[in-house]
C-alpha cells in the first residue's frame, strides 16, 4: 500500500503546488503521479503482487489515474473512515509514506499536521508527531510496517524516529517552509525506484501492536480549542489545546478527524 501525499512530492515548495485548481497544481499533479509510479516500478520490481495506491492529500483527487501505472489500483476521493490510511485493514504487508511532510510546530517544507495553518502542534502520547507519526501507529495496529518513507530530508529524520527501519528518500532538501533545493524528477524518481525495490525486503505483516493512546491538539486561536472540546470525550487542557483518550490507535484518528474538522470550520476568514 502506498499512502501518497503531496507536499512532499518531487519540486513541491509552496501552496499553489498543492492547491486544486491551480495552474501550479495541474503542473505538480504530473510529478506527483511520477514519484507515485517509481515506486510502484521498484515494489512491483521487488515481487510485490498488487499495490494499492490511496490519495491522501487535500480533495484526495489529486492523481492523474490516466497516467497511472498499470500494476496500481487508486482509491481516490474523500470521507474515507481512515482517511490517509484507508485499506491498511486489508491485509496489505507493508506500506510507503510517499510525499509526505513534518508536522506543525516543526521546521520543514509546508510544514502542517491536517490543518494548513491553524494546528501549531500535535502529540501522540507526549511525543510531538508528524502525520506520519500518528500514521505508523495506525499501521502498528493492523500489523503493517512502514517501508519506506520519501519526502524532504526533515521528513526523512523525523521517519527514522517513528519508523526506524524503513528507508528513506529525500527528494528536497528543506531550505524553509516555502523553499528547497529539488531533485530533477528522473533523479528523484531513480532514488524512488531503487528504495522501494530494496524495501520490499521488509515486507510482511507483524504482530499487531493495540493499546490506548492520547493525542493532544495545540491550536492558534483560543475559539478553535473550544469548539473542538465540544465532542464527548474531548478536553480543554489550555486556553488553545485540548487532549482525548482513546481505547486504540483507530478510535483514537476518527477522534482526531472529527477535531480536525470541527476546528476547521470554526476558522473565520482572515482573523482565523
Amino acid at each position: 500500500m502506498i499512502s501518497a501525499d503531496m507536499e512532499g512530492a518531487t519540486g513541491v515548495t509552496w501552496t499553489g503546488d498543492v492547491v486544486p485548481g491551480t495552474e501550479q497544481w495541474q503542473r505538480f499533479r504530473r510529478l506527483f503521479t511520477g514519484d507515485v509510479n517509481a515506486c510502484v516500478t521498484g515494489l512491483v520490481a521487488a515481487g510485490a503482487d498488487q499495490v494499492l495506491v490511496n490519495e491522501a492529500h487535500s480533495s484526495q483527487r489529486n492523481l492523474l489515474l490516466e497516467d497511472l501505472h498499470p500494476s496500481a489500483r487508486l482509491l481516490t476521493g474523500r470521507h474515507k473512515p481512515l482517511s490517509m490510511m484507508q485499506g491498511v485493514d486489508s491485509d496489505v504487508d507493508g506500506v510507503v509514506f510517499l510525499g509526505y511532510h513534518t508536522g506543525a510546530g516543526s521546521p520543514g517544507v509546508l510544514a502542517h499536521t491536517y490543518l494548513e495553518n491553524s494546528i501549531t502542534g500535535v502529540w501522540l502520547d507526549g511525543v510531538l508527531a508528524s502525520e506520519g507519526r500518528l500514521n505508523a501507529a495506525l499501521a502498528a495496529e493492523h500489523g503493517v510496517p512502514v517501508l519506506l518513507v520519501t519526502g524532504d530530508d526533515l521528513t526523512c529524520a523525523d521517519a527514522a524516529s517513528y519508523a526506524p527501519s524503513a528507508l528513506g528518500v529525500a527528494v528536497k532538501q528543506c531550505v524553509s517552509r516555502y523553499a528547497a533545493v529539488c531533485l530533477p524528477p528522473a533523479v528523484s524518481s531513480s532514488q524512488i525506484t531503487q528504495a522501494a525495490s530494496a524495501a520490499m525486503a521488509s515486507a510482511g505483516r507483524v504482530d499487531a501492536v493495540v493499546a490506548p493512546h492520547r493525542i493532544e491538539v495545540e491550536f492558534d486561536a483560543t475559539h478553535l480549542a473550544e469548539a473542538a472540546a465540544i465532542v464527548p470525550t474531548v478536553e480543554l487542557t489550555g486556553v488553545r489545546r485540548v487532549g482525548f483518550d482513546a481505547a486504540s490507535m483507530t478510535e483514537a484518528m476518527k477522534a482526531f478527524k472529527v477535531v480536525t474538522h470541527i476546528a476547521g470550520a470554526a476558522v473565520e476568514d482572515l482573523y482565523g
